[in-house]
C-alpha cells in the first residue's frame, strides 16, 4: 500500500477512534473531529489517486485494486458533500445550531470511517502494481464510464449505511434525526440511482465502439440491469405506495447485496467481457 493511501487509512482509522473516545469520555467535539479526520483521510486519497493517473499516465481505473480505492474515495467524498449541504440546508432554515454536531449525518461520521478502513485494508490484499491496459480498456469512456458507475457505487453504499444506522434507531426515540437520516437514506439513493443510469448508457456506447454492439447480455451488464430496475423499483415504491422509514430502509439495506454481487460476484464467479475486472 502506498504511502499516500497508508496516510488514508490512518485517517480514517483516527476518524474511528475520535468518535469512540468522544463517547467513553463524553466529548461535545467528537463528530467534529471525526469529519475532519475523515476530510483529511479524503484528501490523501485524492492525492494518491492524482499521483497514481500521473505515474500511469491514465486514469487509475483499470483493475481491481483501483476501482475499489477510487470507491471508498467516491464513498467518502459523498459522504462529505451531503454532510456539508445538510449544514448549508439547516442554516437555510433558520436552524440556530446548524453547524453544530449532532445533526443525524454526523451520527454515520464513525461508520463511514469503518467502512474506509475495511475497504483499505482489503484493497491492500489485492494486486496494485500499474500494468498497461488492455486492449478493451484503451479509450477515453475509461474514464467516463467507470468513474460513474463507482461514484454511483459510492452513493449507494452511503444509503446503504444510512439505512443500517436507521434500522438500528428504530428502537430509539430521536424522531428528528430519524426523518433527517431517512431523508439522506432516499437522496443518496437518488443521486446513486442516476449515477448508474448514466454509468449504464456510457457502457453501452463504449461497448458499441469497442464490441460492435451496444448490449451484449454479458453477466455484468445484466447484473447491472437488474440492480438499476430494484432501485427503480425501490424509488417509484417510495413515491407512490408510500414505503418510507422502516420499508425504504430495508429495500436498501438488500439492494446494496446486489450492487455487492454486481461489482464483486460477477468478477469472480462468472466470466464474460468485463473479466479483466477482477485482475
Amino acid at each position: 500500500m502506498e504511502i499516500s493511501l497508508k496516510a488514508s487509512f490512518v485517517f480514517y482509522a483516527v476518524a474511528m477512534a475520535a468518535t469512540l473516545t468522544g463517547f467513553l469520555f463524553s466529548m461535545p467535539g467528537k463528530f467534529r473531529y471525526s469529519i475532519f479526520a475523515l476530510f483529511a483521510g479524503f484528501l490523501s486519497s485524492t492525492y494518491h489517486i492524482g499521483a497514481r493517473w500521473y505515474i500511469a499516465g491514465r486514469a487509475p481505473l483499470s483493475n481491481q485494486y483501483e476501482s475499489m480505492v477510487f470507491l471508498v474515495w467516491a464513498f467518502v467524498g459523498a459522504y462529505l458533500l451531503f454532510w456539508h449541504f445538510s449544514a448549508v440546508e439547516k442554516a437555510g432554515k433558520g436552524h440556530k445550531h446548524a453547524a453544530v454536531p449532532g445533526r443525524a449525518i454526523e451520527w454515520l461520521a464513525p461508520w463511514t470511517a469503518l467502512v474506509a478502513v475495511l475497504s483499505l485494508g482489503g484493497a491492500s490484499f489485492l494486486e496494485s502494481d500499474i500494468s498497461p491496459l488492455v486492449p478493451a480498456l484503451q479509450s477515453n469512456w475509461l474514464l467516463i464510464h467507470v468513474s460513474t458507475v463507482m461514484t454511483g457505487y459510492g452513493a449507494l453504499l452511503l444509503s446503504f449505511l444510512g439505512a443500517a444506522v436507521y434500522s438500528f434507531m428504530g428502537k430509539l426515540k430521536h424522531d428528528e434525526k430519524k426523518i433527517s437520516l431517512e431523508s439522506l437514506v432516499y437522496r443518496a439513493c437518488l443521486v446513486g440511482f442516476w449515477l448508474l443510469t448514466l454509468g449504464i448508457i456510457t457502457g453501452a456506447v463504449w461497448a458499441n465502439s469497442a464490441w460492435g454492439s451496444y448490449w451484449s447480455w454479458d453477466p455484468k451488464e445484466t447484473w447491472s440491469l437488474i440492480t438499476w430496475l430494484y432501485y427503480a423499483v425501490a424509488i417509484h415504491l417510495r413515491r407512490t405506495k408510500g414505503w418510507k422509514d422502516k420499508k425504504f430502509a430495508g429495500l436498501m439495506l438488500w439492494g446494496f447485496v446486489l450492487v455487492m454481487f454486481t461489482y464483486f460476484g460477477v468478477n469472480y464467479l462468472m466470466s464474460g467481457l468485463h473479466s479483466y475486472g477482477r485482475s
